[in-house]
């Protein structure tokens, strides 16, 4: 069942998105060399509660952690962990959500920890790339084929594979609803774009092969090739007679980073 959201409700998914747009551009002010993932998570559980919100993703189905955090090869879901230390080079997905007023917020944005290899650098420049060439497409009466197929051919046409396993989804008074929203599709397939609908869009790019493991802790999704992958997410909502409008931001981090901001 896919649920139109009324503007009352879009305003309180809109008010939960830009607290995690916020919690993100505080962890983005601790990302560096030497520190633990943990540290981070504690960070955002901080700032999250602070704005009178709580943690979506903590005990969430069993999460142990209010972030999930991802490390170069690990594609999501990644547990922040006390022994897990950033070290110069890594890039590290942080997955947000935050739950006010009954509705959630969701984004994700991947970071470079210090001096990263200009080709893990465009993977991370495409895949953010990509999320916008799907959001492009998030418009009434077109399908959700069409953002997967624009997310696919703007990714593989730069020799990079999707994930196909793990996808978007809609979002509301649950942080995973109906409808699924892959990354890679056909045009013309899928559900139909209403105005109402509230989707997270969020590419998973991959620079070896797409296909991924999961490991024993039931959480960690990972490359099956150990090479790097990542990821970016917005929470939209579909508009009657223009374009998607953003719920989350990534204004925040930009005020962070300044010219390291990618």
């Amino acid at each position: 069942m896919i649920y139109l959201k009324t503007e009352d409700e879009i305003a309180f998914l809109r008010e939960s998105g830009q607290i995690v747009a916020k919690a993100l551009g505080e962890v983005a002010k601790y990302i560096q060399p030497g520190v633990t993932t943990k540290y981070l998570d504690q960070v955002a559980e901080n700032f999250i509660r602070s704005c009178g919100a709580e943690p979506s993703f903590l005990n969430y189905n069993g999460f142990p952690a209010s972030l999930c955090i991802s490390v170069n090869e690990v594609v999501v879901h990644g547990i922040p962990s006390e022994d897990q230390v950033l070290k110069d080079g890594d890039i590290v997905s942080v997955d947000c959500g935050a739950y006010k007023n009954g509705f959630h917020g969701d984004s994700a944005y991947t970071f470079c920890v210090g001096d990263v290899k200009d080709e893990i650098v465009a993977l991370l420049k495409t895949t953010k790339e990509s999320l916008y060439q799907g959001i492009a497409e998030a418009v009434e009466g077109k399908r959700i084929g069409d953002i997967g197929n624009a997310v696919q051919e703007y990714c593989q046409r730069r020799g990079y594979t999707v994930v196909r396993e793990m996808v978007g989804h809609g979002v509301g008074k649950h942080l995973h609803e109906d409808p699924d929203v892959p990354n890679a599709g056909k045009r013309g397939s899928g559900p139909q774009l209403k105005a109402g609908m509230v989707i997270a869009i969020e590419p998973m790019i991959n620079m070896g092969t797409r296909n991924i493991v999961i490991e024993r802790d039931g959480w960690t999704v990972r490359t099956a090739d150990h090479k790097p992958s990542a990821h970016f997410e917005h929470t939209v909502t579909i508009r009657k007679d223009s374009g998607a409008e953003i719920l989350t931001s990534f204004d925040y981090i930009r005020e962070v980073l300044g010219d390291r901001f990618i």
